[in-house]
C-alpha cells in the first residue's frame, strides 16, 4: 500500500504541472479535514492557545485553511522529490538574498521554522547553495523517509554532497560541518521534550524549546540568518531575513525567547501555514496538567 501511494504521487508529478498539483492538494486537505479527528483536535488546541481572540468558528476556519495549505504542500513536494533543478527553481523563488550572500562560505545557520513549505524550501536552497548540513527525524514510513533523504541531497555529489544526520548521531558532526563553512538548515521549533530545553513563551504559553540555536551559534561562531518558506500564488517564496545582531548573548533563555518571538511574528503574517498538527505544548512544567488529554 505504501509503495502504491508513492507510485500514485510519482504518476501525478509526471502528468500534472505544479499549479494543478496545488489545486488538487487544496482538495486533498479539505477531504482529510473531517477524517483526521485526532490531529484536528491537536490543531484546534494549539490554535486556541495561540489565538485566544478567535471564537470557535474562527478557529475552525483557520484550521481548515491549514489543512488546505498542508495538502497543497504535500502534493507539490513531489517536485522536490523528482523534479529537475529547473522545475524546483520555477516552483520556489528567493527573496532577500542580499542578507545571505555576505555570509556564504563562513559559519552560518539558517533558522528554518516549521511552515508547510519547509521541505520545499530546503531542497531549493540545496539546489542553489549546496552543500549544506541538516538534522532530520526519521519518518515511520521507510519509503517516504528514503525519498526525503534523497530529495535533500540529490543536487549534490561526492565530497560536495550535503550532509544529513539523524538526531541520534548527536551534534558533533554538525558542528564540524558548520565550521567547514557548510550552512546549517536548522529546524529547532518543535517540542522535543525537556532535555536541552527551557520553558519560554510561545504566544504567551510556556513551551519547552530547545536551546540549540544559541549554543550552536556560540560553539561555531556562526551567524544566524532566518530562512522562511511561504506559499504564495501557485508556488513558494523562500525569504532570507537580516542576520541577527548581538546573537548569541550571555543569556541562553533570552536567546531562545528571541527565536520564538521571531517565529510568532512570521506566523501572524501567514497563520494558516505554520505546522499546527504537532503537539507543540506537550511537555509541561512539573505539576502542570497537559493540554492534549
Amino acid at each position: 500500500m505504501r509503495r502504491l501511494g508513492i507510485a500514485l504521487l510519482w504518476t501525478l508529478h509526471r502528468l500534472l504541472p505544479a499549479a494543478i498539483l496545488g489545486l488538487l492538494g487544496d482538495a486533498l486537505g479539505m477531504a482529510l479535514y473531517p477524517l483526521a479527528g485526532g490531529r484536528r483536535r491537536v490543531g484546534l488546541t494549539n490554535l486556541r492557545l495561540c489565538f485566544p481572540e478567535l471564537d470557535a468558528g474562527g478557529l475552525r476556519k483557520l484550521l481548515r485553511a491549514h489543512f488546505r495549505a498542508l495538502g497543497r504542500a504535500t502534493l507539490q513536494e513531489t517536485v522536490s522529490w523528482w523534479g529537475s533543478r529547473e522545475e524546483v527553481e520555477r516552483l520556489t523563488r528567493f527573496e532577500g538574498t542580499e542578507h545571505l550572500e555576505p555570509h556564504l562560505g563562513k559559519p552560518l545557520i539558517w533558522l528554518a521554522p516549521h511552515f508547510v513549505g519547509l521541505n520545499i524550501g530546503g531542497v531549493r536552497v540545496t539546489a542553489a547553495h549546496a552543500p549544506i548540513v541538516s538534522l532530520y527525524a526519521a519518518i515511520k514510513n521507510p519509503y517516504i523517509d528514503r525519498l526525503m533523504l534523497h530529495a535533500r541531497t540529490r543536487f549534490t555529489r561526492g565530497e560536495q554532497r550535503s550532509e544529513m544526520y539523524s538526531r541520534q548521531d548527536g551534534i558533533k558532526p554538525v558542528i564540524r560541518a558548520i565550521r567547514k563553512g557548510r550552512p546549517f538548515y536548522y529546524l529547532p521549533d518543535m517540542d522535543y521534550g525537556a532535555r536541552d530545553a527551557v520553558f519560554v513563551p510561545f504566544f504567551g504559553t510556556p513551551a519547552a524549546t530547545i536551546t540549540g540555536l544559541s549554543r550552536l551559534a556560540r560553539a561555531t561562531g556562526a551567524v544566524v540568518v532566518p530562512c522562511v518558506t511561504r506559499q504564495e500564488g501557485g508556488g513558494y517564496a523562500t525569504r532570507f531575513y537580516p542576520a541577527w545582531e548581538n546573537y548569541p548573548s550571555d543569556d541562553v533563555a533570552a536567546d531562545t525567547r528571541r527565536m520564538n518571538a521571531f517565529i510568532e511574528e512570521r506566523i501572524r503574517e501567514f497563520p494558516a501555514q505554520y505546522f499546527w498538527l504537532h503537539k507543540r505544548f506537550k511537555t509541561r512544567p512539573e505539576g502542570e496538567p497537559g493540554f492534549y488529554e
